[in-house]
Protein backbone atom coordinates (compact mmCIF):
# COMPACT_ATOMS: atom_id res chain seq x y z
CA UNK A 1 0.00 0.00 0.00
CA UNK A 2 2.76 2.38 0.68
CA UNK A 3 4.50 2.04 -2.68
CA UNK A 4 1.45 2.84 -4.44
CA UNK A 5 1.09 5.81 -2.47
CA UNK A 6 5.09 6.52 -2.86
CA UNK A 7 3.92 5.66 -6.98
CA UNK A 8 1.27 8.28 -6.57
CA UNK A 9 3.01 11.06 -5.51
CA UNK A 10 6.17 10.86 -7.83
CA UNK A 11 3.01 10.88 -10.30
CA UNK A 12 1.63 13.92 -8.99
CA UNK A 13 5.26 15.44 -8.66
CA UNK A 14 5.87 14.52 -12.63
CA UNK A 15 2.57 16.31 -13.63
CA UNK A 16 3.29 19.22 -11.44
CA UNK A 17 6.16 19.44 -12.98
CA UNK A 18 4.79 19.08 -16.73
CA UNK A 19 2.22 21.67 -16.00
CA UNK A 20 4.91 24.33 -14.95
CA UNK A 21 6.63 23.53 -17.98
CA UNK A 22 3.14 24.24 -19.85
CA UNK A 23 2.51 27.29 -17.59
CA UNK A 24 5.72 28.69 -19.10
CA UNK A 25 4.70 27.92 -22.57
CA UNK A 26 1.45 29.29 -22.43
CA UNK A 27 -0.04 31.94 -19.97
CA UNK A 28 -3.45 31.52 -21.98
CA UNK A 29 -3.68 27.91 -20.23
CA UNK A 30 -2.60 28.44 -16.42
CA UNK A 31 -6.07 28.63 -15.49
CA UNK A 32 -7.02 25.11 -16.82
CA UNK A 33 -3.71 24.43 -14.88
CA UNK A 34 -4.62 25.68 -11.76
CA UNK A 35 -7.44 24.09 -11.89
CA UNK A 36 -6.31 20.77 -12.79
CA UNK A 37 -3.71 21.12 -9.77
CA UNK A 38 -6.77 21.52 -7.62
CA UNK A 39 -8.42 18.38 -8.63
CA UNK A 40 -5.18 17.03 -8.41
CA UNK A 41 -4.93 18.21 -4.96
CA UNK A 42 -8.45 16.70 -3.97
CA UNK A 43 -7.24 13.58 -5.40
CA UNK A 44 -4.41 13.45 -3.11
CA UNK A 45 -6.23 14.07 -0.29
CA UNK A 46 -8.61 11.61 -0.90
CA UNK A 47 -5.77 8.73 -1.45
CA UNK A 48 -4.89 9.74 1.96
CA UNK A 49 -7.78 9.42 3.38
CA UNK A 50 -7.90 5.96 1.99
CA UNK A 51 -4.75 4.79 3.08
CA UNK A 52 -5.49 6.19 6.67
CA UNK A 53 -8.81 4.22 6.11
CA UNK A 54 -6.68 1.11 4.70
CA UNK A 55 -4.55 1.54 7.82
CA UNK A 56 -7.11 1.42 10.30
CA UNK A 57 -9.13 -1.99 8.52
CA UNK A 58 -5.28 -3.72 8.49
CA UNK A 59 -4.82 -3.30 12.07
CA UNK A 60 -8.65 -4.23 12.76
CA UNK A 61 -8.24 -7.11 10.91
CA UNK A 62 -4.58 -7.77 12.30
CA UNK A 63 -6.24 -7.88 15.79
CA UNK A 64 -9.43 -10.27 14.88
CA UNK A 65 -6.53 -12.58 13.27
CA UNK A 66 -4.29 -12.09 16.68
CA UNK A 67 -7.56 -13.30 18.59
CA UNK A 68 -8.89 -15.97 16.46
CA UNK A 69 -5.19 -17.34 16.53
CA UNK A 70 -5.27 -17.06 20.10
CA UNK A 71 -8.71 -19.30 20.58
CA UNK A 72 -7.32 -21.90 18.01
CA UNK A 73 -4.07 -22.84 19.86
CA UNK A 74 -5.60 -24.55 23.00
CA UNK A 75 -8.01 -26.42 20.17
CA UNK A 76 -5.21 -27.39 18.79
CA UNK A 77 -3.03 -28.43 21.31
CA UNK A 78 -6.09 -30.47 22.50
CA UNK A 79 -6.49 -31.78 18.91
CA UNK A 80 -2.69 -32.93 18.92
CA UNK A 81 -2.72 -34.68 22.22
CA UNK A 82 -6.12 -36.53 21.16
CA UNK A 83 -4.51 -37.25 18.06
CA UNK A 84 -1.38 -38.58 19.96
CA UNK A 85 -3.85 -40.84 21.40
CA UNK A 86 -5.84 -41.97 18.49
CA UNK A 87 -2.75 -42.40 16.53
CA UNK A 88 -1.44 -45.17 19.67
CA UNK A 89 -4.47 -46.39 19.94
CA UNK A 90 -4.78 -47.22 16.35
CA UNK A 91 -1.05 -48.71 16.31
CA UNK A 92 -2.11 -51.25 19.39
CA UNK A 93 -5.19 -51.85 17.36
CA UNK A 94 -2.84 -52.86 14.53
CA UNK A 95 -0.10 -54.71 16.40
CA UNK A 96 -2.84 -57.00 17.94
CA UNK A 97 -4.88 -57.25 14.32
CA UNK A 98 -1.70 -58.30 12.51
CA UNK A 99 -0.39 -60.39 15.78
CA UNK A 100 -4.15 -62.23 15.14
CA UNK A 101 -3.90 -62.68 11.22
CA UNK A 102 0.08 -63.64 11.39
CA UNK A 103 -1.57 -66.74 13.57
CA UNK A 104 -4.33 -67.32 11.54
CA UNK A 105 -1.82 -67.47 9.05
CA UNK A 106 0.32 -69.94 10.38
CA UNK A 107 -2.66 -72.08 11.26
CA UNK A 108 -3.18 -71.98 7.66
CA UNK A 109 -0.11 -72.89 6.38
CA UNK A 110 -0.14 -75.72 8.56
CA UNK A 111 -3.13 -76.90 7.30
CA UNK A 112 -2.11 -76.45 3.94
CA UNK A 113 0.70 -78.65 4.75
CA UNK A 114 -1.85 -81.32 5.68
CA UNK A 115 -3.74 -81.18 2.62
CA UNK A 116 -0.50 -81.53 0.92
CA UNK A 117 0.59 -84.37 2.54
CA UNK A 118 -2.85 -85.90 2.27
CA UNK A 119 -2.78 -85.38 -1.36
CA UNK A 120 0.64 -86.51 -1.73
CA UNK A 121 -0.88 -90.12 0.02
CA UNK A 122 -3.69 -89.82 -2.59
CA UNK A 123 -1.28 -89.32 -5.08
CA UNK A 124 0.71 -92.48 -4.12
CA UNK A 125 -2.93 -94.51 -3.74
CA UNK A 126 -3.65 -93.38 -7.11
CA UNK A 127 -0.07 -94.52 -8.48
CA UNK A 128 -0.79 -97.98 -7.07
CA UNK A 129 -4.18 -98.15 -8.22
CA UNK A 130 -3.26 -97.18 -11.96
CA UNK A 131 -0.46 -99.85 -11.67
CA UNK A 132 -3.03 -102.34 -10.36
CA UNK A 133 -5.37 -100.94 -13.26
CA UNK A 134 -2.51 -101.67 -15.74
CA UNK A 135 -1.82 -104.49 -14.26
CA UNK A 136 -5.50 -106.07 -14.53
CA UNK A 137 -5.84 -104.58 -18.35
CA UNK A 138 -2.36 -106.16 -19.03
CA UNK A 139 -3.26 -109.17 -20.33
CA UNK A 140 -6.10 -110.61 -22.68
CA UNK A 141 -7.30 -112.61 -19.61
CA UNK A 142 -7.60 -110.08 -17.43
CA UNK A 143 -9.31 -107.71 -19.72
CA UNK A 144 -11.73 -110.33 -20.55
CA UNK A 145 -12.72 -110.94 -16.84
CA UNK A 146 -13.19 -106.84 -16.33
CA UNK A 147 -16.06 -107.08 -19.20
CA UNK A 148 -17.64 -109.99 -17.49
CA UNK A 149 -17.59 -108.31 -14.48
CA UNK A 150 -18.78 -105.13 -15.94
CA UNK A 151 -21.40 -106.75 -18.10
CA UNK A 152 -22.77 -108.74 -15.19
CA UNK A 153 -23.49 -105.57 -13.38
CA UNK A 154 -25.43 -104.05 -16.32
CA UNK A 155 -27.40 -107.52 -16.01
CA UNK A 156 -28.43 -107.26 -12.58
CA UNK A 157 -29.13 -103.91 -12.48
CA UNK A 158 -31.65 -104.12 -15.57
CA UNK A 159 -32.91 -107.58 -15.13
CA UNK A 160 -34.19 -110.57 -12.83
CA UNK A 161 -31.82 -113.34 -12.48
CA UNK A 162 -34.23 -115.45 -13.82
CA UNK A 163 -34.44 -113.85 -17.00
CA UNK A 164 -30.53 -114.00 -18.20
CA UNK A 165 -27.81 -117.10 -17.73
CA UNK A 166 -24.16 -116.43 -17.52
CA UNK A 167 -21.38 -118.51 -18.89
CA UNK A 168 -23.88 -119.91 -21.51
CA UNK A 169 -22.32 -123.46 -23.16
CA UNK A 170 -24.04 -124.19 -26.28
CA UNK A 171 -23.49 -127.89 -27.48
CA UNK A 172 -20.35 -127.18 -29.73
CA UNK A 173 -18.93 -126.50 -26.63
CA UNK A 174 -18.77 -122.66 -27.30
CA UNK A 175 -19.67 -120.35 -24.24
CA UNK A 176 -21.14 -117.18 -24.44
CA UNK A 177 -20.49 -114.81 -21.77
CA UNK A 178 -24.17 -114.61 -21.00
CA UNK A 179 -27.45 -115.04 -22.75
CA UNK A 180 -30.67 -113.09 -22.10
CA UNK A 181 -33.84 -115.52 -22.09
CA UNK A 182 -36.85 -114.45 -24.11
CA UNK A 183 -40.25 -114.97 -24.76
CA UNK A 184 -41.09 -118.70 -26.41
CA UNK A 185 -38.04 -120.06 -24.87
CA UNK A 186 -35.67 -117.87 -27.43
CA UNK A 187 -32.41 -116.86 -26.58
CA UNK A 188 -30.11 -113.68 -27.09
CA UNK A 189 -26.32 -114.14 -26.74
CA UNK A 190 -24.13 -111.31 -25.77
CA UNK A 191 -20.48 -111.49 -25.26
CA UNK A 192 -17.77 -109.21 -24.26
CA UNK A 193 -14.92 -108.31 -26.68
CA UNK A 194 -11.88 -105.98 -25.61
CA UNK A 195 -9.61 -105.36 -27.99
CA UNK A 196 -7.43 -102.46 -26.06
CA UNK A 197 -3.92 -102.83 -27.20
CA UNK A 198 -4.46 -102.26 -30.56
CA UNK A 199 -6.38 -99.07 -29.18
CA UNK A 200 -3.75 -98.24 -27.72
CA UNK A 201 -1.28 -98.31 -30.55
CA UNK A 202 -3.33 -95.59 -32.55
CA UNK A 203 -1.92 -92.50 -30.63
CA UNK A 204 1.97 -93.80 -31.31
CA UNK A 205 1.49 -95.84 -34.83
CA UNK A 206 -1.61 -93.95 -36.26
CA UNK A 207 -3.08 -95.37 -39.67
CA UNK A 208 -1.59 -98.92 -39.22
CA UNK A 209 -2.46 -99.38 -35.57
CA UNK A 210 -6.06 -98.44 -36.96
CA UNK A 211 -6.37 -100.61 -39.52
CA UNK A 212 -4.86 -103.46 -37.04
CA UNK A 213 -7.37 -102.56 -34.56
CA UNK A 214 -10.41 -102.98 -37.69
CA UNK A 215 -8.76 -106.10 -38.24
CA UNK A 216 -9.07 -107.25 -34.31
CA UNK A 217 -13.35 -105.96 -34.15
CA UNK A 218 -13.73 -107.37 -37.22
CA UNK A 219 -12.33 -110.50 -36.00
CA UNK A 220 -14.56 -110.39 -33.10
CA UNK A 221 -17.77 -110.44 -34.69
CA UNK A 222 -17.36 -112.67 -37.00
CA UNK A 223 -16.57 -115.27 -34.14
CA UNK A 224 -19.67 -114.04 -32.40
CA UNK A 225 -21.60 -114.48 -35.78
CA UNK A 226 -20.25 -118.05 -35.51
CA UNK A 227 -20.16 -119.18 -32.12
CA UNK A 228 -23.42 -117.11 -31.04
CA UNK A 229 -25.85 -117.42 -33.41
CA UNK A 230 -27.52 -120.49 -33.60
CA UNK A 231 -31.08 -120.59 -34.54
CA UNK A 232 -31.45 -124.67 -34.06
CA UNK A 233 -30.94 -123.81 -30.44
CA UNK A 234 -33.35 -121.05 -29.95
CA UNK A 235 -30.98 -117.65 -30.26
CA UNK A 236 -32.43 -115.00 -32.33
CA UNK A 237 -30.49 -113.88 -35.53
CA UNK A 238 -28.66 -111.34 -33.72
CA UNK A 239 -26.10 -110.87 -31.20
CA UNK A 240 -24.52 -108.20 -28.56
CA UNK A 241 -21.38 -107.53 -28.58
CA UNK A 242 -19.79 -105.59 -25.74
CA UNK A 243 -17.79 -103.26 -25.51
CA UNK A 244 -16.41 -102.30 -21.89
CA UNK A 245 -14.62 -98.97 -22.45
CA UNK A 246 -16.63 -95.99 -23.88
CA UNK A 247 -13.42 -94.61 -25.48
CA UNK A 248 -12.64 -98.00 -27.20
CA UNK A 249 -16.31 -98.05 -28.45
CA UNK A 250 -16.13 -94.41 -29.81
CA UNK A 251 -13.21 -95.29 -32.14
CA UNK A 252 -14.76 -98.57 -33.22
CA UNK A 253 -18.11 -95.47 -34.12
CA UNK A 254 -15.51 -93.76 -35.92
CA UNK A 255 -13.02 -96.03 -37.68
CA UNK A 256 -13.64 -97.55 -41.16
CA UNK A 257 -12.03 -100.83 -43.01
CA UNK A 258 -9.61 -100.97 -45.90
CA UNK A 259 -12.31 -101.05 -47.85
CA UNK A 260 -13.54 -97.64 -46.44
CA UNK A 261 -16.44 -99.37 -44.43
CA UNK A 262 -17.42 -98.47 -40.90
CA UNK A 263 -16.98 -101.43 -38.17
CA UNK A 264 -20.41 -101.07 -36.90
CA UNK A 265 -22.10 -101.29 -40.57
CA UNK A 266 -19.75 -104.07 -40.96
CA UNK A 267 -20.77 -105.67 -37.00
CA UNK A 268 -24.41 -105.14 -38.40
CA UNK A 269 -23.82 -107.17 -41.55
CA UNK A 270 -22.91 -109.74 -39.37
CA UNK A 271 -26.21 -109.71 -37.45
CA UNK A 272 -24.10 -108.06 -34.11
CA UNK A 273 -24.29 -105.00 -32.39
CA UNK A 274 -22.14 -103.40 -30.99
CA UNK A 275 -22.80 -101.81 -27.76
CA UNK A 276 -20.57 -99.94 -25.19
CA UNK A 277 -21.66 -99.43 -21.03
CA UNK A 278 -24.27 -96.78 -21.40
CA UNK A 279 -25.90 -97.85 -24.22
CA UNK A 280 -25.97 -101.91 -23.51
CA UNK A 281 -27.85 -100.31 -20.67
CA UNK A 282 -30.38 -98.90 -22.81
CA UNK A 283 -30.90 -102.00 -24.55
CA UNK A 284 -31.27 -103.75 -21.44
CA UNK A 285 -33.88 -101.70 -20.68
CA UNK A 286 -35.56 -102.03 -24.08
CA UNK A 287 -35.54 -105.40 -23.47
CA UNK A 288 -36.85 -105.57 -19.53
CA UNK A 289 -39.45 -103.48 -20.90
CA UNK A 290 -40.57 -105.48 -23.95
CA UNK A 291 -40.43 -108.67 -20.76
CA UNK A 292 -42.71 -107.02 -18.88
CA UNK A 293 -44.88 -106.52 -21.21
CA UNK A 294 -44.70 -110.03 -22.56
CA UNK A 295 -45.55 -111.13 -19.09
CA UNK A 296 -48.40 -108.54 -18.95
CA UNK A 297 -49.78 -110.17 -22.39
CA UNK A 298 -49.34 -113.83 -21.17
CA UNK A 299 -50.93 -112.55 -17.32
CA UNK A 300 -54.12 -111.16 -19.60
CA UNK A 301 -54.35 -114.17 -21.37
CA UNK A 302 -54.58 -116.64 -18.36
CA UNK A 303 -56.91 -114.25 -16.92
CA UNK A 304 -59.11 -114.12 -20.18
CA UNK A 305 -59.19 -117.65 -19.67
CA UNK A 306 -59.77 -118.04 -16.42
CA UNK A 307 -62.82 -115.61 -17.28
CA UNK A 308 -64.10 -118.13 -19.99
CA UNK A 309 -63.96 -121.01 -17.36
CA UNK A 310 -66.04 -118.92 -15.14
CA UNK A 311 -68.69 -118.04 -18.39
CA UNK A 312 -69.24 -121.35 -18.36
CA UNK A 313 -70.09 -122.32 -14.75
CA UNK A 314 -72.28 -119.02 -14.79
CA UNK A 315 -74.12 -120.96 -17.58
CA UNK A 316 -73.83 -124.31 -15.96
CA UNK A 317 -75.16 -122.55 -12.62
CA UNK A 318 -77.79 -120.44 -14.37
CA UNK A 319 -78.81 -123.79 -16.33
CA UNK A 320 -79.31 -125.93 -12.67
CA UNK A 321 -81.08 -122.39 -11.08
CA UNK A 322 -83.50 -122.52 -13.90
CA UNK A 323 -84.58 -126.51 -13.48
CA UNK A 324 -84.46 -125.73 -9.87
CA UNK A 325 -87.18 -122.71 -10.35
CA UNK A 326 -89.10 -124.78 -12.71
CA UNK A 327 -89.37 -127.51 -9.55
CA UNK A 328 -90.07 -124.89 -7.08
CA UNK A 329 -92.90 -123.43 -9.49
CA UNK A 330 -94.30 -127.36 -9.48
CA UNK A 331 -94.20 -127.63 -5.87
CA UNK A 332 -96.26 -123.85 -5.36
CA UNK A 333 -98.03 -125.16 -7.90
CA UNK A 334 -99.27 -128.83 -6.05
CA UNK A 335 -99.19 -127.20 -2.85
CA UNK A 336 -101.94 -124.96 -3.95
CA UNK A 337 -103.93 -127.69 -5.75
CA UNK A 338 -103.47 -129.80 -2.21
CA UNK A 339 -104.31 -127.33 -0.27
CA UNK A 340 -107.64 -126.44 -2.66
CA UNK A 341 -108.60 -130.65 -2.53
CA UNK A 342 -108.10 -130.72 1.43
CA UNK A 343 -110.30 -127.88 1.99
CA UNK A 344 -112.54 -129.37 0.06
CA UNK A 345 -112.49 -132.29 2.04
CA UNK A 346 -112.54 -130.71 5.28
CA UNK A 347 -116.10 -128.43 3.81
CA UNK A 348 -117.17 -132.06 3.09
CA UNK A 349 -116.67 -133.54 6.24
CA UNK A 350 -118.14 -130.37 8.58
CA UNK A 351 -121.50 -130.60 6.26
CA UNK A 352 -121.68 -134.42 7.11
CA UNK A 353 -120.92 -133.53 10.71
CA UNK A 354 -123.53 -131.09 10.95
CA UNK A 355 -126.38 -133.07 9.46
CA UNK A 356 -125.91 -135.45 12.50
CA UNK A 357 -125.46 -138.83 12.65
CA UNK A 358 -128.04 -141.55 13.63
CA UNK A 359 -127.22 -143.03 17.57
CA UNK A 360 -125.15 -146.32 17.72
CA UNK A 361 -125.53 -148.99 20.26
CA UNK A 362 -122.42 -147.62 22.12
CA UNK A 363 -122.48 -147.35 25.62
CA UNK A 364 -119.84 -144.65 25.41
CA UNK A 365 -120.11 -142.71 22.38
CA UNK A 366 -116.58 -141.58 20.17
CA UNK A 367 -115.63 -138.44 20.87
CA UNK A 368 -115.90 -135.99 17.70
CA UNK A 369 -113.08 -136.49 15.21
CA UNK A 370 -110.02 -134.26 15.29
CA UNK A 371 -109.26 -131.78 12.82
CA UNK A 372 -105.67 -131.74 11.63
CA UNK A 373 -103.86 -128.58 12.53
CA UNK A 374 -103.89 -126.85 9.08
CA UNK A 375 -107.85 -127.36 8.76
CA UNK A 376 -108.26 -125.97 12.73
CA UNK A 377 -106.49 -122.64 11.37
CA UNK A 378 -108.49 -122.28 8.67
CA UNK A 379 -111.26 -123.14 10.34
CA UNK A 380 -110.70 -120.87 12.69
CA UNK A 381 -109.48 -118.07 10.26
Amino acid sequence: MNAFLIASVILVAILVIWLALQSLQGRQKSGAIESQMNELRRDLQTIATSQARSTGQLETIAKSVAQRLDSVAPALQDAIKNSAQITGQMTSDAQTKMADELKSTREQISQIQRQLGEVQEAGKQMSQTAQTLEGILGGAKSRGSLGEVTLEGLLNDSLASAQYVMQYRFSSGETADTVIKLRDKKLMAIDSKFPLDAYRRIATEGEEARRAFATAVKGHADAISKKYIVPDESTLDVALMFVPSESVYYELLQTSDNKGQPLDAYCRDQHVIAVSPNTLYAHLHVIALGLRGMQMEENAKQLLASLSGMEKQLEKFADKFATLGTHLKNAQQSYSESDKLFEKAQNNLQTMLGAGVPELPFENPPAALPFPPEASAKKSA
